[in-house]
């Protein structure tokens, strides 16, 4: 199991090696494992989330990889956003079907983002976790 300051000092230094300035926190009413809010700037955690989602995950990975490889997505949408202005009052004013085709698109974005940021020797790992993660939002 990872605790706060491990999972805390892993975002740290990730951010760090790739010098992106953003914010992070913990935060454990976090329904995800982590989030990127693109007003605050910041990455939250929720560390028991993380520990669940690397326990579906169940790919032969270290803890530490696995939290990079769920950082790189996430740094993926600071990406996203740095790259393309999305015009965000369409997830707020928007039909069902335009907040739909948008975050799928800032979804996709993400993830392709994400992998860019991933070492070499995790990339692999990264496309398992993208693959399983997409049948784990298929089976909710």
């Amino acid at each position: 199991m990872l605790y706060i300051w491990d999972i805390e000092e892993i975002v740290k230094n990730t951010l760090q090696e790739h010098n992106m300035k953003i914010n992070y926190e913990f935060n454990n009413e976090l329904a995800s494992p982590m989030n990127y809010n693109v007003t605050t700037n910041t990455i939250k955690f929720n560390y028991l989330e993380v520990n669940r989602y690397i326990n579906k995950i169940n790919i032969k990975e270290t803890g530490e990889n696995l939290v990079k490889i769920i950082l790189f997505r996430e740094m993926g949408f600071y990406v996203t956003f740095k790259k393309n202005k999305h015009d965000l009052r369409t997830l707020i004013y928007g039909g069902e079907d335009e907040k739909a085709e948008l975050q799928a698109v800032i979804e996709k974005n993400a993830w392709e983002y994400g992998r860019t940021l991933a070492p070499e020797h995790l990339v692999e790992s990264y496309d398992k976790v993208r693959e399983l993660d997409g049948m784990l939002i298929e089976g909710l």
